[in-house]
């Protein structure tokens, strides 16, 4: 199935307690694809990027079945660029530098091939944009997935209220949960933002796991404990990625099959913070996930022995 994952590829310098690492690729189109690329081939990609872009990195991407027609690049322009200093817990970040470049006057161009997509996956953008991608779909896809922030609801909140009408999965942090919501209790945070529109709602909660909300149910998953986590940036999206990458793959979107793309999607993130940017998604193969997912399995198989 055709997945459309729309986004920002970019650039990124960061800094954690284990190191810094600059002008490495990022952007959350970029983890997206990447994630998705190990469960569906058929990815198409609609970013911007300025003439700094390496041909070397589009070219590993369409290597992994990622479609570059709907990619602009803009002569003369540079890409946009983050750059972000990590607290020691990981869990706190301080924004350093933010340069929009090409992506202050950007217009998502869905080439024609894109516009029956059966799994869309909107990234962190201003919802204008958000919306702008919907209103060139030709016909309604399985399942829309949208990725937001904080910002967006301080900044575009009634746009962004306009856009979750229309999607079947969110997938925000806890903070933006509470935030969207004005619910501490992120089970009443559920009920409120499920009446905004979307079926599922999956909470984030960083090292802490992921929460997974449809109607009554919950599902929670676990985060995986890792030795060192050298570089948090992009875990969401990477996250969200192997999420809607494993629904295309399956074409189930029960919500036992949505528990299951949950753990997946927690499996990829916990490779993405591994090493910096997005080079510990580079080379791995269907055995490495297969077993990471396996380590999740064990954390939470018991034998309720009542």
């Amino acid at each position: 199935m055709s997945l459309l994952t729309v986004g920002t590829v970019a650039f990124d310098t960061i800094q954690t307690p284990l190191g810094k690492a600059e002008m490495v690729v990022g952007g959350a189109a970029t983890y997206i694809s990447l994630a998705a690329s190990y469960f569906t081939k058929s990815i198409n990609l609609v970013s911007v990027i300025g003439d700094d872009f390496p041909q070397a990195e589009l070219d590993y991407l369409s290597s992994k079945g990622v479609d570059l027609k709907g990619l602009q690049r803009k002569a003369g322009e540079k890409s946009f660029f983050w750059e972000g200093r990590y607290h020691d817990n990981m869990n706190a970040r301080d924004t350093l530098d933010t340069q929009l470049n090409v992506l202050a006057e950007f217009k998502p161009v869905l080439p024609e091939a894109y516009r029956n997509a059966q799994y869309v996956m909107l990234g962190n953008l201003t919802p204008s944009v958000q919306q702008e991608v919907l209103d060139q779909l030709t016909a309604r896809p399985r399942l829309i997935v949208l990725d937001t922030m904080n910002f967006w609801m301080d900044t575009a909140l009634d746009s962004l209220l306009d856009v979750i009408k229309q999607i079947d999965v969110l997938v925000i942090n806890d903070e933006e949960a509470r935030q969207l919501s004005g619910e501490y209790s992120l089970v009443k945070a559920s009920k409120k933002i499920i009446e905004m529109g979307p079926k599922y709602l999956v909470i984030k909660k960083g090292e802490h796991g992921a929460l997974l909300f449809y109607g009554d149910n919950i599902f929670f998953a676990p985060a995986l404990p890792l030795a060192d986590v050298f570089d948090p940036t992009g875990a969401g999206d990477t996250f969200a990625g192997g999420f809607i990458g494993y629904l295309s793959e399956t074409g189930d979107l029960s919500f036992e099959n949505m528990k299951r793309a949950v753990i997946f999607g927690s499996a990829m993130a916990s490779f993405c913070v591994e090493q910096f940017g997005i080079e510990r998604l580079k080379g791995l193969s269907r055995i490495d996930i297969i077993n990471r997912v396996e380590k999740f399995v064990q954390l939470v198989n018991f034998d309720a022995n009542i």
